[in-house]
């Protein structure tokens, strides 16, 4: 379960960004996982409140956005959404795409008291 890697990662990022403030702590942090990412969500929700505790972000609130994954035929230049890496362009059929969004991992907002 590499997710409680991932959860280490956040929490020292969000504890880094939180000592460039004046702040005294974390209310709320915003996560976009894109469907592509390899994280389960489930998973991260679930060592989520074993790896924040006495941390910064023991008490703030999670928000997690999924990012629908979504491509574009290199063939055709159609852009269409995918549910797996090995998805064929609804239009031509070709299985030569650029990914567009989906793999994201990122921390998109802190919200500081």
């Amino acid at each position: 379960m590499h997710e409680l890697s991932i959860v280490t990662s956040i929490i020292k990022i969000a504890e880094e960004e939180l000592a460039k403030t004046n702040a005294a702590y974390i209310e709320e942090i915003e996560l976009e996982i894109g469907d592509l990412s390899g994280i389960e969500t489930d998973a991260l929700n679930f060592v989520w409140p074993a790896a924040v505790k006495n941390t910064a972000l023991e008490k703030a609130s999670k928000k997690i956005n999924i990012i629908k994954a979504e491509a574009k035929c290199t063939e055709c230049d159609r852009v269409f959404e995918i549910e797996n890496i090995y998805d064929p362009c609804p239009g031509c059929h070709s299985i030569q795409k650029t990914i567009l969004r989906g793999r994201e991992l990122k921390i998109k907002s802190l919200k500081v008291s």
